[in-house]
C-alpha cells in the first residue's frame, strides 16, 4: 500500500483534520476530470440546485457509486484507495461524489457543517469517514473556497438546525465560541490539488462573488465495517474494484454508463425534526 501522504502530513491530518495534497492529480489527468464535470450528459441531467439563506445557489450533481468513468476511475485508483485506507485505517469502500459548481457572482455558499452532521442519519455508527476535494479549476478567497475550522474534528459530533429545506448548519451558539479557539483554514487550491479532511471537521464556503467559476470534485469514503445501515439511502457497502493510477489517462474522456453510478435525484439534508422526534 503507498499512501500519496508523508508520516508528517498523516500526522497532520491526526492533529488538524486536514491534510493537502498538492498536485494529487497532473494537468492531463485534471483536465478530463473537468471536462467531464463539463460534458458528462449524466452529470448535467442529475444537476441540482442547492440554496443558500442570501438568495446564490451551489449547482451539485451526486452519485453513490464509483463507475467506470474517468472520475470513477479516479474514486477507484490506487493513489485514492491507498489513500483513504491509511487515513481510515482499515478497508475503506466509496461512499459518494459529487460536482459542486459555483458559477461567477451567483455561486451560493455553504454553513458551517460536518459532514458526519448529515452522514450520520444515513446509518454509519462512528465517524471513519472523510472528503477528498479535487479542485478543477483554481479555487481561493475571492471565489467561495472550502474553510475548515483547524482541529475541530476532536469535538465530536455537533448538534444542526436547519436553516433551508436544503441545509442544516452546526449549531449557531455553538459556532460562534469554536471560532473564538480555534484557527480557520482557507483551502486555496490549484487545479489538481486536493485536500482531505475528517468528517467531523467543521467547514464552509462564501458565495463566489468574482468572475472566476469554481468546480470542485469531492470524493468520499466509509471504512467497511461501518457500513451504512439505512439501505434506503444508497451509501451502503459495495466491493471497491481498484484500478490502477495509469486508468485515468488510458480511459480518456470517459463518461457514466448505464446505471452504474446510482445518481441521486435530489439532495440528502435529514429531517431534523423527525429525527428529534
Amino acid at each position: 500500500m503507498t499512501s500519496v501522504l508523508t508520516r508528517e502530513q498523516r500526522a497532520a491530518y491526526d492533529r488538524d483534520g486536514l491534510v493537502f495534497a498538492r498536485g494529487l492529480f497532473d494537468a492531463e489527468e485534471t483536465d478530463l476530470l473537468r471536462r467531464a464535470m463539463e460534458e458528462d450528459p449524466e452529470i448535467q441531467r442529475h444537476s441540482l440546485g442547492r440554496a443558500d439563506a442570501l438568495g446564490g445557489t451551489t449547482r451539485i450533481s451526486l452519485w453513490n457509486r464509483a463507475g467506470d468513468s474517468v472520475y470513477g476511475l479516479a474514486a477507484r485508483c490506487d493513489r485514492m484507495v491507498d489513500t483513504a485506507t491509511d487515513l481510515i485505517g482499515e478497508p475503506v469502500y466509496h461512499f459518494q461524489s459529487k460536482l459542486t459548481a459555483k458559477e461567477p457572482f451567483t455561486g451560493g455558499a455553504w454553513e458551517w457543517h460536518q459532514d458526519y452532521g448529515y452522514w450520520y442519519y444515513n446509518g454509519c455508527l462512528r465517524p471513519s469517514m472523510f472528503s477528498c476535494m479535487i479542485a478543477l479549476d483554481k479555487t481561493d478567497r475571492t471565489n467561495g473556497c472550502l474553510q475548515i475550522v483547524k482541529g475541530s474534528h476532536h469535538l465530536g459530533r455537533i448538534d444542526h438546525v436547519p436553516v433551508s429545506d436544503k441545509q442544516n448548519a452546526a449549531d449557531p451558539a455553538r459556532m460562534e465560541q469554536i471560532l473564538k479557539h480555534h484557527e480557520l483554514v482557507y483551502c486555496e487550491l490549484e487545479p489538481g490539488d486536493a485536500v482531505f479532511f475528517h468528517c467531523n471537521a467543521l467547514h464552509r464556503s462564501d458565495q463566489n462573488r468574482s468572475p472566476n467559476r469554481r468546480y470542485t470534485l469531492l470524493i468520499c469514503y466509509n471504512a467497511i465495517s461501518n457500513d451504512a445501515y439505512v439501505r434506503e439511502d444508497d451509501r451502503s457497502y459495495v466491493p471497491l474494484e481498484r484500478v490502477d493510477d495509469g486508468a485515468i489517462k488510458r480511459a480518456g474522456l470517459r463518461f457514466a454508463s448505464g446505471d452504474k453510478e446510482h445518481f441521486a435525484s435530489k439532495p440528502y439534508v435529514p429531517d431534523l425534526s423527525r429525527a428529534a422526534g
